[in-house]
């Protein structure tokens, strides 16, 4: 592939080996800049990428909103367990025989269906 058709490949990432990379630097960079991704290969194996910090920034983003998510969630399931109810629950569970337990668990079982 010639480095004239890195600009009009942005829909996907393009793979360049490490010497081209090298030699051609300015031009691959210029098309990141513009948009495209590129995979720079060793021995024809994915070694690195090289993108934009728009679309770096993108990603970084979207791995805290992420995070974010999830410590919420937790944060709401953490709170759900600390109310007088379920510490009775889990008191009572621990101080259940192993009868005791097998019962609870049939019946939950029966009423999920």
């Amino acid at each position: 592939m010639s480095l004239q058709d890195y600009g009009s490949r942005r829909d996907r990432a393009v793979r360049i080996s490490a010497t081209v990379a090298k030699n051609e630097f300015g031009r691959i960079l210029e098309s990141v800049i513009q948009g495209g991704t590129v995979v720079i290969t060793k021995h024809d194996a994915p070694k690195a990428v090289l993108l934009s910090i728009n679309q770096f920034d993108a990603l970084r983003r979207a791995n805290q909103v992420k995070l974010d998510t999830l410590s919420g969630e937790f944060d709401a399931l953490l709170a759900r367990m600390q109310t007088p109810a379920a510490r009775a629950g889990m008191k009572a569970a621990f101080g259940a025989s192993p009868k005791q337990l097998g019962k609870a668990a049939v019946a939950a079982a029966r009423k999920r269906g």
